[in-house]
């Protein structure tokens, strides 16, 4: 094998430039998002797969921020497909992708196909001339590279029945820790649970392949039985012996994290917390979005209490997860919120639902809205080498 010698990086390429803060996951930049699909159909099912395969097109064709889409077929193994399709940016992907609407189009392809798999890529260099003319003005290229920490965070949420919460949380508290490791590439490091209302939301950090990660816990034993015992308690019904009612459960369940920032120091002991915010319809993405240019300012403050925030968002459902450097209730409440500048302040309340006092001048709206944003701990638990 021969190895090929790269130059250092220069300092004064925007490439390597770095910051205070890293932000290592972010669907907010405006750069072009690729998505990759790949499926393995049934034999002798191809023709009901290209049948759904179009009426999926005839609708995402006229969703907005859709530039255009290939299907493909393989020229080794007629059974496996791929369809990429190109964005002008994340947002409104995730919008479409989260929507109820989506959740019913595809429920007739998985009665044809045996197993998918869904990539999401930023587009960060390209080539062609007609492809760069091509793309003008529907959605630039990222700017530099991320550097994560080789950490996966995602979260899945849903509600109970009201009334039904304290016995939920007993249930999700009581079990015996799935073992961390998948096998040689993928393993669990971290599970937070929280519980708002009766909103449930379980944060993972997996390190290797997400989705073998969610495949190994759901066989779980220990894991199996405290989802059979909270059967009764949600408002969603599900049935995890029909794959089928699993699946819709879990894809309406998933809270995809659209951004994460860390703050420059290491080393400093750190809380997680959790805070729920009330975005009106429609609003959800936005929300998101001020928290996360919020929480990159903040990360920038070495005197700061934030050292780690991930912004969890899917429709109108928004979840902080942040570490900080001492208690909740320390320090700034509005930096603790997460919230904008204050010239700001106006424009996030009209994106929060009940949260209208959240601006007093006097501080107490800004205590107020953390009491009520916060999530309660049920459990937190770190793999042993994590």
């Amino acid at each position: 094998m021969t190895t090929m010698s790269t130059p250092a990086p220069d300092a004064s390429d925007p490439l390597t430039r770095q910051v205070a803060h890293q932000v290592s996951q972010s669907v907010f930049d405006g750069s072009r998002l690729r998505v990759v699909l790949l499926v393995e159909v049934y034999d002798g099912a191809q023709q009901q797969f290209l049948e759904t395969y179009e009426n999926l097109r005839s609708h995402v064709e006229s969703v907005p921020g859709h530039i255009g889409e290939q299907l493909c077929q393989s020229i080794e193994n007629p059974s496996q497909w791929l369809i990429t399709s190109e964005w002008e940016s994340a947002p409104p992907f995730l919008n479409w992708v989260s929507s109820e609407e989506h959740v019913r189009m595809v429920q007739p392809l998985h009665s044809c196909v045996r197993d998918t798999r869904s990539l999401r890529f930023h587009v960060v260099r390209e080539t062609g001339h007609r492809a760069a003319a091509d793309a003008q003005g529907r959605g630039g290229l990222q700017a530099a590279p991320r550097v994560g920490d080789g950490v996966i965070r995602h979260a899945i949420t849903f509600t109970v029945k009201p009334g039904s919460e304290e016995a939920v949380g007993r249930i999700l508290a009581d079990y015996a820790s799935p073992e961390p490791r998948v096998d040689d590439s993928t393993r669990l490091c971290r599970t937070s649970l929280f519980l708002h209302g009766n909103r449930v939301v379980r944060a993972i950090e997996v390190r290797g392949d997400l989705l073998a990660a969610l495949r190994h816990v759901a066989e779980q034993p220990e894991v199996r039985a405290v989802e059979e015992a909270i059967n009764p308690y949600l408002e969603q019904d599900r049935d995890l012996a029909d794959p089928e009612s699993a699946r819709v459960f879990y894809t309406r369940a998933a809270l995809p994290a659209v951004h994460h920032v860390r703050a420059g120091q290491e080393g400093r002991a750190a809380q997680r917390h959790a805070l729920s915010y009330p975005a009106r319809p429609g609003c959800g993405m936005l929300l998101a979005q001020l928290l996360a240019e919020r929480d990159e300012a903040a990360a920038d403050d070495p005197l700061g209490p934030v050292l780690c925030s991930t912004i969890f968002q899917r429709d109108d459902v928004v979840v902080r997860l942040v570490d900080l450097r001492g208690d909740l209730h320390a320090g700034d409440p509005a930096t603790t919120l997460g919230l904008p500048d204050p010239e700001r302040v106006a424009e996030l309340t009209t994106l929060l639902d009940g949260f209208t006092d959240a601006g007093s001048p006097a501080g107490g709206g800004l205590v107020r809205a953390v009491e009520g944003a916060r999530m309660e701990l049920v459990t937190d638990r770190r793999a042993p080498d994590a």
